[in-house]
């Protein structure tokens, strides 16, 4: 769900963990996107070879099972999200995942999860990465290596016309969807603050579990705007046929990054040297243009790149 721009708190960490079990398959509800759609190529993600040097990197209790697990929120399109089927899992993301796996001889399975479970499902173990659209920023650095591979902003959408004037900088007294967990909740409630301060009514901000709602929410009138991640506002406002569109610019931009566990040897320069393999050998350009999101390539793949 980073910008998500997604976000979480850490102390929150250890209540989500200990609260995870090993039944089910973690869902986030978010319902089935269309695939291809406007400005989406249909074509596959190009063939991979293998890296023999960075597969060694990769530790062997991930590596035994000849697959890579990795837990995503699947209600972002364009980056993460459900086929028509219903089941499968498709996306920037998701070709870019299993590419990763491609160059590090492994295959990658990836399994729907709520957006706020992911990281405490790879403390518990229950997935060895996690690809999600996840920001990468300082606080989730205290917790999993961020190897990053792209770029985003915050964007603000509303029904077409803005019919409410919505500005960004003064959001007081206006219903604003966005997903948990994403740090436009942060955001909205640094800002809402900032509004009560000035004698000015709050905004109501309206949080649902699968970004998939956001959108929803607003197409039905039941917010008068939504934040979200730049791609994931571009992809809705071409998915919802002239029903949207984007107010303002996009801001506050930051790397995403893949999820990696602390403490796993030479784990994070495996998928690091394979996400800069990508990015050298234009496997990762084609990914990023057939998603139509090559605006937020990057030219360079860091670990924990917050950091500095």
């Amino acid at each position: 769900m980073c910008i998500k721009i997604r976000t979480f708190a850490v102390a929150l960490l250890a209540v989500a963990v200990a609260g995870c079990g090993a039944g089910g398959n973690g869902s986030g509800g978010g319902s089935a996107a269309p695939s291809g759609g406007a400005g989406v190529s249909t074509n596959p993600a190009p063939a991979v070879q293998k890296d023999e040097a960075l597969a060694k990197l990769v530790p062997s209790d991930v590596a035994s099972d000849g697959k890579i697990v990795v837990g995503s929120d699947a209600s972002y399109a364009p980056n993460e999200f459900v086929d028509k089927d219903g089941t499968t899992i498709i996306g920037m993301d998701v070709d870019l995942g299993k590419a990763v796996g491609q160059k590090l001889g492994l295959e990658v399975e990836f399994q729907n999860s709520a957006f706020d479970g992911i990281l405490p499902g790879i403390a518990a173990k229950k997935y060895e990465l996690g690809m999600s659209s996840f920001t990468d920023n300082a606080e989730r650095e205290k917790v999993v290596d961020m190897v990053t591979y792209f770029s985003a902003g915050t964007k603000m959408a509303t029904v077409k016309g803005n019919p409410d004037g919505l500005n960004i900088d003064d959001l007081c007294g206006k219903t604003i969807a966005v997903q948990r967990g994403t740090v436009q909740v942060d955001a909205l409630t640094a800002r809402s603050e900032k509004c009560t301060a000035a004698g000015k009514p709050a905004i109501n901000q309206q949080p649902f579990q699968a970004q998939t709602d956001v959108t929803l929410a607003l197409t039905g009138k039941r917010a008068q705007g939504m934040l979200a991640d730049s791609p994931v506002v571009d992809y809705a406002v071409a998915q919802t046929n002239g029903q949207l569109e984007v107010v303002g610019e996009a801001y506050d931009t930051a790397p995403y990054g893949i999820a990696v566990p602390k403490n796993s040897g030479d784990y994070a320069k495996a998928v690091q040297g394979a996400v800069q393999a990508l990015m050298n050998d234009g496997t990762y350009k084609a990914i990023v243009d057939k998603w139509s999101v090559s605006s937020g390539a990057i030219p360079e793949s860091k670990i924990n790149g917050a950091a500095g």
